[in-house]
């Protein structure tokens, strides 16, 4: 059969079978019952009485069901008559006949009244079922007026005698988290939210408010009004987590990055806005540092690049579980990074800022025609050309600091925040302190809207008043707890929030969570940003996140066992030896042992040592490492380089096997050897190589 001929068959009114009887369907059903019943009992000869206690039940049955239901006696009576009404006309038409013209017509007048005293019973009930739910509204709108009323009066009175202002409170609503309310008044005589807003720490005082809960005054509607926002639940003394909602998120419609007092989300918007977050030591900020970027990682149309000179450690997190594979996804893919760079010292940094630059000026006439289509001078922000957002960790030190090196870091900075707003390109800035030297730049007090002042309860270095100009009543006491401070944003006027707390398995969760989700930089970017750009996961360039030092946890108690930083052991001139344990002593013996039965020879590539000089001290018994084989192999590696030398990577790469030596005791090593003239250091940065000092004189050095 096709599927027209099947779409044809099952055309037609559609029945409910297991809908039940309204007003006409159930006087039909009980007038052809009771026509059936009377027919086949005249026919068969049945006893009249029978349809008659058949009735008399059916009516107590229903009269019972309706008290269970709480039914009005109108409906019970109207259920019970049509029953026995029934049941009698059945009793009659069985008895004289029920194909007669009078037991049909009585049966159809019977059943147009069944039908109508149905309708108007349930209309009655309709209308009762209304009625009782409104009083019960009306009950406790009541409940709550008088409730509001009190809160009304009380606030309008402690404001006449502690703000001297008398106001006419116009409606009061509960917040829905049960964490307070918020009272809108207007003030009489043109008093504006200001007058109340310096005396809120008064107000909050004589409320009796918790510890850490505000009665903050905001801008109403107009002039002249005014919201005041009473907290009455201290959401910021206890620590939440992230939110496991890890859906998509567009820069567009704002970034969570914390709650407020009332435990809804303070969202940040940062389209054409900076951001600048300062907190000392202890205060969460780095935390918070690692909720932004969990922000970011959600967006789809923002790519993250972060710059922290102090190792990356901001970075790190959300870089290393994708680049070692530590995370799978379950189809297989490679999981991306959820950060897009990441730059942990300055050569990369200023990598970073410049690519930063050209893919503004790039933007800027390539997408022309895309801006007159939009009649727009902001480029339009999607998926597809994605915003870039630069975190600088402590980047406002950066920018008040007198080292020239990150003088011309902090000039990079300040062209990228001035010239690559209408492009996609803006900064989030974080500082220590809320301090002259941090806010004392034009370009971050114009440009940084989206502020946040993570206090923790510390004073110093903490000045609101130059975070937040304009807005009274913000005291740092107000927000002792570890995560809490101020934000403000053009939107919200500066108030109390509380950054979530991110986990280190939370971030893990997030990088898979998000991996699909990233963006990837446009064409006319990736060509503007070049090589710096395509090339910033390379191993060479991502060398320095790997490497560290590893730590022993069973060091050993001979001469071989040195600290990483290569300093000298002058335990051989001390007078007095330490003591040593049985353990060292036994190691000891063992080893003179080993040495008195196997001849030793020298390495037939190691560097002779020199002669002693007369007159001098020989510190040749000093050298921490000069009997390493491991610096021995590196010396062989650094001489095997020839005239084109070679970098610490490199060497690092050829010991790791068979030394496992890291990249920053070779970086000592060499370091040691230019000072001491064995190696000559050629070219800066990631470009730096060593060539051994036989290359370069033609001579075998003399150490």
């Amino acid at each position: 059969m096709s599927a027209t001929a099947t779409k044809n068959t099952s055309s037609g009114p559609v029945l409910d079978w297991t809908a039940g009887h309204g007003p006409v369907t159930g006087a039909l059903s009980a007038t052809t019952g009771a026509f059936a019943i009377a027919t086949t009992g005249a026919a068969t000869g049945m006893p009249p009485g029978w349809a008659l206690a058949v009735g008399a039940a059916g009516a107590i049955g229903h009269t019972v069901a309706g008290l269970r239901n709480r039914n009005a006696g109108r409906t019970l009576a109207t259920h019970a008559a049509s029953w026995l009404v029934g049941a009698g006309w059945t009793t009659w038409a069985m008895t004289h006949g029920p194909l007669t013209w009078a037991a049909l017509g009585s049966l159809a007048t019977i059943g147009i009244g069944i039908g109508a005293a149905a309708r108007s019973s349930a209309l009655f009930e309709e209308a009762r079922e209304e009625e009782a739910l409104a009083a019960e509204l009306r009950q406790v709108a009541a409940e709550l007026s008088a409730e509001r009323r009190a809160i009304a009066a009380e606030w309008v009175e402690r404001i006449q005698r502690i703000c001297g202002i008398t106001v006419r409170v116009l409606g009061v609503e509960q917040w829905p988290t049960g964490a307070g309310y918020s009272l809108d008044l207007e003030p009489a005589g043109g008093i504006t939210y200001h007058r109340i807003a310096q005396d809120s720490a008064r107000l909050s005082a004589d409320a009796r408010l918790p510890h850490g809960c505000t009665a903050v005054a905001s801008p109403g509607i107009h002039q002249g009004r005014v919201i005041v926002d009473v907290t009455t639940v201290n959401v910021l003394m206890e620590e939440r987590t992230y939110p496991t909602d890890y859906s998509t998120l567009s820069l567009l419609t704002g970034i969570p990055w914390g709650y407020r007092t009332n435990a809804e989300n303070v969202l940040a918007y940062l389209r054409e806005q900076c951001a600048l977050v300062v907190g000392p030591t202890g205060s969460g900020k780095t935390n918070m540092v690692h909720t932004i970027l969990a922000g970011f990682a959600r967006a789809e149309d923002v790519l993250t690049w972060v710059i922290d000179l102090n190792s990356g450690s901001a970075g790190l997190p959300w870089v290393l579980p994708a680049l070692n594979g530590e995370i799978k996804r379950e189809d297989g893919k490679p999981v991306r990074p959820g950060v897009d760079w990441l730059a942990g010292t300055y050569d990369e940094a200023v990598l970073m800022l410049d690519a930063a630059v050209k893919v503004a000026k790039q933007r800027k006439m390539a997408y022309q025609d895309l801006l007159s289509k939009a009649n727009t001078d902001l480029l339009p922000i999607s998926p597809q050309i994605p915003q870039i957002e630069l975190v600088i960790d402590e980047g406002a030190e950066i920018l008040a600091s007198s080292d020239r090196a990150l003088r011309k870091l902090a000039e990079k900075i300040l062209e990228v925040i001035r010239i690559a707003r209408a492009m996609g390109v803006r900064t989030v800035l974080t500082a220590l302190g809320a301090t002259g030297s941090v806010l004392g730049n034009l370009m971050i007090r114009r440009e940084a809207k989206v502020r946040v002042a993570l206090t923790g309860g510390e004073t110093e270095g903490m000045d609101l008043g130059k975070m937040f100009p304009g807005t009274r009543g913000l005291r740092v006491d107000q927000a002792p707890y570890k995560g809490a401070g101020f934000m403000g944003t053009p939107e919200s006027p500066a108030g109390l929030f509380k950054a979530w707390r991110i986990l280190p398995n939370q971030i893990r969760e997030i990088i898979a969570a998000t991996s699909d989700r990233h963006p990837t930089l446009d064409a006319v970017s990736a060509k503007a940003a070049g090589p710096d750009y395509a090339r910033r996961w390379d191993a060479e360039r991502t060398a320095w996140m790997r490497d560290h030092p590893a730590i022993d946890d069973n060091p050993r108690p001979d001469a071989e066992a040195r600290p990483a930083g290569g300093g000298l052991n002058l335990s051989a001139l001390r007078g007095e030896t330490a003591p040593v344990s049985e353990e060292e002593e036994l190691a000891r013996r063992f080893r003179e042992q080993i040495d008195a039965q196997f001849a030793t020879t020298p390495d037939p590539d190691a560097t002779p040592e020199p002669p002693a000089r007369p007159g001098g001290l020989n510190l040749s018994a000093l050298r921490g490492e000069q009997d390493s084989p491991a610096q021995r192999a590196a010396l062989n590696v650094l001489i095997a380089a020839g005239p084109e030398g070679t970098g610490a990577s490199a060497i690092a790469r050829v010991l790791a096997d068979d030394y496992g030596t890291t990249r920053q005791t070779v970086v000592g090593w060499l370091k040691t050897w230019v000072e001491d003239g064995t190696a000559v250091r050629i070219g800066e940065g990631t470009k730096t190589r060593y060539v051994h000092r036989r290359h370069t004189t033609g001579q075998h050095p003399q150490d």
